[in-house]
């Protein structure tokens, strides 16, 4: 019994500081909006309006972004994450709204970008909201044909006053995964 005591207190010391305390309260909704560029109020009204908003400042012709406008939908701790296939492996690539607009400036100043929702299927409880949004994507406005169709992801996070963007996980269609047709219109 001795010893099954002394592994007992061995294994407790043993483990990090952090797992031992409490978990760390969540950031009041006022120091959250602090880290964040002004929001338009009806881009974060309801959860269409986010996902809409989304949409909006990522496409465009050639040129710049309003990328506070971005800014300000993303919660300070949201991930942007891509996920596919590369050499046969299945990947991810997890950026910060920062990281995601300093990655992608470039190729918009030079191409156009058009992406839009075809298809949503949101599911809600209380404070949270999962929209799987089906998208076309084009490089010009007109296009007939996309150049890619995938699905986004969205995780949205309301904290009593507005939406906010948590995460947002996307996929391309690719010829071994075709979009379901529950997230075709």
């Amino acid at each position: 019994m001795k010893l099954f005591a002394l592994a007992i207190l061995l294994l407790a010391s043993l483990c990090p500081l952090s797992a031992q305390q409490p978990a760390s309260v969540p950031k009041p909704a006022s120091d959250q909006s602090a880290e964040s560029p002004a929001v338009r109020p009806g881009d974060v009204d309801s959860v269409d309006h986010i996902v809409k908003a989304i949409y909006e400042v990522i496409s465009g012709p050639a040129g710049t972004r309003d990328w506070d406008r971005l800014r300000s939908l993303f919660h300070p701790e949201a991930r942007m994450i891509s996920s596919g296939r590369r050499d046969g492996k299945i990947v991810a690539r997890f950026r910060t709204a920062d990281e995601y607009i300093k990655t992608t400036s470039e190729i918009f100043a030079k191409q156009g970008f058009f992406e839009r929702g075809i298809h949503n299927q949101v599911e809600e409880f209380d404070h949270m909201a999962h929209v799987w949004s089906t998208y076309e994507s084009r490089h010009n406005k007109d296009d007939a044909k996309p150049f890619v169709r995938g699905i986004n992801s969205f995780q949205l996070y309301y904290d009593g006053s507005r939406w906010w963007v948590m995460n947002v996980y996307w996929q391309n269609e690719d010829a071994s995964e075709p979009i379901p047709a529950k997230y075709l219109p």
